[in-house]
């Protein structure tokens, strides 16, 4: 058994509550000069593209990713995990899953010109009516964008939390049986009910005594408030699941997302142990409603 998976176990069997099970992502990063083992190679897309939010998806499942700059379908989570300059004035080389729909919509067919990371940055993709770049919507026409105005969308972007410079080659999301090689992840994410949510933050305070502050917004939740910014700032993070987990990777409407660095998760598997007789999960009302 690996230690992510025993940890989790633990967790797990803890909680107390009969086939009950917390969808869990692992997120180890590779920097440049980094090596990335074969096993964990033999998970790379060919292909195909897939967003930060699918990839997290698809790992909890079981179904592991290795995300790189060639396969990663969602410009913004690429700036977000360090994959790519958030400056660069170049579009993403081929066909990604966001852009795709950014295409599709504007009727531009093979004239289209998708958006630069440089783009995101300014805020003129999340604030394109504003910006008069129509071809950047999403849903069609009418849609409002997701700012009022480029101003406030390059505001909103300078709070995401982001790996820059861009120092990272790939991105590996996995699950609690990948046991190829027993990895260390940098970053545990969990889809969470939030009766599971507060039984995790008990067992936290119950080590530790200290709050969990949570820092939100309502784009980029996977790549930048539940991977990156517990992997840069090495303190928990919660959010909501933001537009893209919603509609492209169809996280559920009753789950949020909680990230932990791993050595709080771990702290939190123990807490979890140790305040079991203390905070009796089973009693809490909807627990068992699976």
């Amino acid at each position: 058994m690996s230690t992510l998976k025993h940890l989790y176990q633990q967790i797990i069997d803890a909680m107390g509550v009969d086939n009950l099970s917390v969808p869990t992502t692992a997120v180890k990063f590779y920097r440049h000069d980094d090596p990335i083992p074969d096993p964990v190679l033999a998970h790379q897309p060919i292909g195909i593209t897939l967003t930060s939010c699918q990839a997290a998806k698809q790992a909890s499942l079981g179904d592991a990713v290795l995300l790189t700059l060639d396969n990663i379908g969602c410009v913004a989570a690429a700036i977000s995990l360090g994959l790519v300059d958030q400056e660069q004035a170049a579009p993403l080389c081929g066909p990604r899953v966001y852009t795709d729909l950014m295409q599709v919509q504007s009727g531009l067919a093979e004239t289209f010109e998708p958006p630069t990371p440089k783009d995101f940055t300014a805020g003129r993709v999340y604030a394109h009516r504003a910006a008069g770049r129509p071809e950047f919507g999403l849903f069609g026409p009418e849609d409002s964008g997701r700012f009022t105005d480029v101003v406030t969308a390059r505001q909103a972007v300078s709070e995401m939390t982001a790996i820059q410079p861009a120092v990272m080659k790939g991105v590996f999301l996995y699950d609690l049986d990948f046991e190829e090689v027993d990895l260390i992840p940098d970053v545990v994410v969990c889809s969470v009910r939030p009766v599971e949510l507060a039984r995790l933050i008990q067992a936290y305070q119950y080590q530790t005594g200290c709050r969990v502050n949570a820092s939100m917004g309502g784009l980029r939740v996977v790549n930048s408030d539940l991977i990156v910014r517990p992997y840069l700032t090495q303190e928990i993070n919660i959010s909501t699941y933001c537009l893209g987990a919603r509609l492209i990777a169809q996280y559920e409407a009753n789950r949020l997302g909680i990230g932990f660095p791993f050595h709080l998760y771990e702290l939190v598997a123990q807490g979890m142990v140790a305040s079991r007789t203390g905070y009796p999960f089973p009693l809490y009302p909807g627990v068992a409603d699976l």
